[in-house]
């Protein structure tokens, strides 16, 4: 069965880009008699907001799009990514990283090899992790590449390949070989957020049974760890489908922090969902 999904964070009203990664998932969904799933993404407290998850229903209807019920919104189930963050350090699989953001910030700048080797601190000594606990320090969650390709074993983690239908943003398609070691030991939890993004998202896909993942090539480098933690946790792994990315006419792609035109505007200034979705067409 083929099942996708759209899965925008309720951080700001949906633009032109959001419609366009919407359309293109329910438009496949359509065309293989499959399933389409919306889910709200709202793990982080500080930036969602519940008239912006309104906002997304809102548009996404006045788009004409349909769904299944219900739909799954992730603030609602944290104690299943707890369960996962669990289970990843019954088995030796993360550590504790005290390090603030812009220590890791200040380590990238300085690092002789590149980003990805200060992204990869390592655990604190075991005297000085106890005394930072003792502290209450808060702390993240880290996945350990070099304790997950022990996990894994070396055929394995040298094996490890997703598979790309669309196109990377360097036109990668087809049997993509697993690079995790570019994201470095990313954080999965944080003591005061209970998941981050790559956990959540892969639990979800699993639970959900997505098949296609379909979605803007600004994720693509997100599916290497993605993949690494489908194979940790024995999840299956769907196919991929990265699409390109919608500009404006200044040729810069639409987001939300450079304010771009929201569908409400649009929608207010008087373009009618025909006109968009016209315009919207891969």
């Amino acid at each position: 069965m083929f099942v996708t999904r759209f899965a925008p964070s309720p951080t700001g009203r949906l633009h032109k880009g959001h419609a366009f990664s919407a359309l293109t998932a329910w438009r496949a969904a359509k065309d293989a008699g499959g399933r389409f799933l919306l889910r709200i993404e709202d793990i982080d407290p500080t930036r969602c907001r519940p008239e912006f998850e309104v906002g997304i229903f809102e548009d996404l209807a006045w788009l004409g799009l349909d769904w299944e019920t219900s739909v799954r919104r992730q603030s609602d189930h944290l104690t299943d990514y707890a369960a996962v963050v669990e289970t990843l350090d019954r088995h030796g699989l993360l550590y504790r990283c005290f390090r603030t953001r812009k220590e890791i910030l200040d380590a990238i700048g300085d690092a002789p090899h590149g980003p990805a080797e200060a992204a990869r601190p390592g655990p604190h000594p075991v005297e000085e992790e106890a005394r930072l606990l003792a502290e209450g320090r808060p702390f993240a969650w880290r996945l350990s590449l070099d304790r997950a390709r022990e996990a894994l074993g070396g055929a394995a983690w040298d094996g490890l390949k997703f598979i790309e239908e669309g196109l990377g943003p360097d036109g990668e398609t087809g049997r993509i070989k697993v690079r995790p070691e570019t994201a470095g030991d990313v954080v999965l939890a944080r003591k005061d957020a209970g998941t981050a993004y790559h956990l959540a998202v892969t639990h979800d896909d699993a639970l959900q049974k997505v098949s296609h993942v379909i979605r803007g090539q600004d994720l693509f480098e997100a599916t290497h760890i993605q993949r690494l933690i489908q194979a940790l946790m024995g999840w299956p792994a769907p196919v991929y489908r990265h699409h390109r990315l919608l500009a404006g006419p200044d040729g810069r792609r639409y987001a939300k922090r450079d304010r771009s035109v929201t569908l409400a505007e649009l929608r207010a200034g008087g373009l009618t969902p025909d006109r968009l979705r016209a315009e919207l067409t891969p």
